[in-house]
């Protein structure tokens, strides 16, 4: 974080945890999010969603969503809902360790996931397009070549 306030350039993330590793680059930008929103970062805060909505998979939603609703992020909380309501998805989800802690944590998300999968299936059986959307289009933030944009003064 301090890497970012100084230099207004994303940081590193394998570099910075000395792994390649999908789920700590998942886990450290879970952290950094955490401590952009506790600091009041705007910038860093969007960048930290764009990458989790960017990497998002079936065994780390169910802990982007319980930080999402944690610190009410809810364009990422919403992005979650959707990819676990997807039919491809939904049931690798619920036997992830992640899902698990989703219910102990945020046991009011699980009425919101039941409605965000029944609008998913209602969609699908009434022929309306699921039409893939980007994170940066969902989140309204030009992505391209994040780690070079910088702020403009």
């Amino acid at each position: 974080m301090l890497s970012f306030i100084y230099t207004d350039v994303l940081p590193d993330v394998h570099e910075i945890t000395g792994s390649a590793s999908a789920s700590s680059f998942t886990n450290m930008i879970q952290h950094l999010l955490a401590a952009a929103d506790l600091y009041d970062l705007a910038r860093l805060k969007i960048l930290c969603e764009v990458l989790l909505c960017e990497k998002l998979d079936v065994d780390n939603v169910a802990t982007t969503l319980a930080l999402a609703e944690q610190h009410q992020f809810f364009q990422l909380k919403t992005f979650c809902l959707k990819f676990v309501a997807s039919p491809a998805n939904l049931g690798a989800v619920m036997k992830s360790e992640g899902f698990k802690h989703l219910k102990q944590s945020c046991p009011t998300l699980l009425s919101e996931l039941l409605n965000a999968v029944a609008a998913a299936d209602k969609s699908s059986t009434s022929g309306q397009s699921n039409k893939k959307r980007s994170a940066s289009s969902v989140l309204g933030c030009d992505t391209t070549n994040m780690r070079q944009v910088r702020r403009r003064t």
